[in-house]
């Protein structure tokens, strides 16, 4: 198994994962131009992905969408609101979901769950290897853990975890109130206390990779991020690889050949 983010912040989100036979890839908040730049840079060509998931129609998850379909065919995947969002998609290629539905894709079982963010249908997303049993699991956007969730992310062989803010450094920044008020509202993006305690509340012997995502340029920092998570993880008692993903180019997650061999 392997998986990669492509980029992961406010100017686009990509993530993709592989099981030797099969590619998925999970938002495409970048034009072609860019995502065939990161792509190259790990060894993969556009065309040998089989399907593009969407989890909400926001600009830095769903730029690239309808010109990534039409120049390589891909079959995009999302629920019923996010892909009424995204403009000039081939239909005839497209498959709409409840934003709880589940979906049997290129060698993948993609179940996708619902959480509360500012966009039409938007939501968090579990991909299963059928071959392997291997799953991740994607939640990036949304204001709150909502309940239910953290039973659809139990089990994991690897977290993506949005961690978008500081709470200090979003209070004192120079973002305009009602900027904040998003934010830190209730359909906005986890602080990083609060991707902490998830992560600690989905932690268990068999997650390899904690990945945190979407940080903020102006309001966080790795250090910042990561140091709150490791915390939360530790006191778990959980020992596996932590990594924030950047903006502007790919960091691997998880690669594998017969077992999980991780690779940073």
């Amino acid at each position: 198994m392997r998986f990669w983010s492509l980029g992961s912040g406010s100017g686009g989100n990509a993530f993709l994962l592989e099981d030797g036979a099969h590619r998925v890839l999970v938002d495409c908040g970048f034009g072609p131009r860019t995502l065939s730049q990161r792509l190259a840079a790990i060894g993969v060509a556009p065309e040998s992905i089989g399907t593009l998931v969407l989890t909400h129609e926001h600009v830095d998850h769903a730029k690239g969408a309808t010109q990534a379909q039409t120049r390589w065919g891909w079959r995009v995947v999302g629920s019923t609101g996010t892909l009424a969002g995204v403009r000039e998609l081939d239909r005839k290629k497209a498959t709409a979901l409840a934003p709880d539905g589940f979906v049997a894709m290129d060698g993948f079982d993609l179940r996708l769950i619902p959480v509360p963010h500012d966009a039409a249908a938007p939501t968090a997303c579990v991909i299963t290897a059928r071959g392997p049993g291997w799953r991740v699991g994607i939640a990036h956007d949304l204001g709150h853990v909502p309940d239910g969730m953290t039973r659809h992310f139990r089990e994991l062989d690897a977290l993506v975890i949005e961690a978008n803010h500081d709470v200090e450094r979003l209070r004192s920044g120079p973002y305009p109130a009602y900027l904040k008020d998003r934010i830190t509202g209730g359909r906005g993006h986890l602080n990083n206390s609060e991707a902490a305690g998830f992560a600690a509340e989905v932690a268990h012997p068999g997650l390899r990779t904690v990945m945190l995502a979407h940080l903020s340029a102006e309001n966080n920092t790795p250090t910042l991020a990561l140091g709150a998570v490791r915390h939360q993880l530790t006191r778990a008692r959980w020992s596996g690889r932590l990594v924030a993903a950047v903006q502007d180019a790919p960091v691997a997650g998880v690669e594998a050949a017969n077992q999980f061999e991780l690779t940073f």
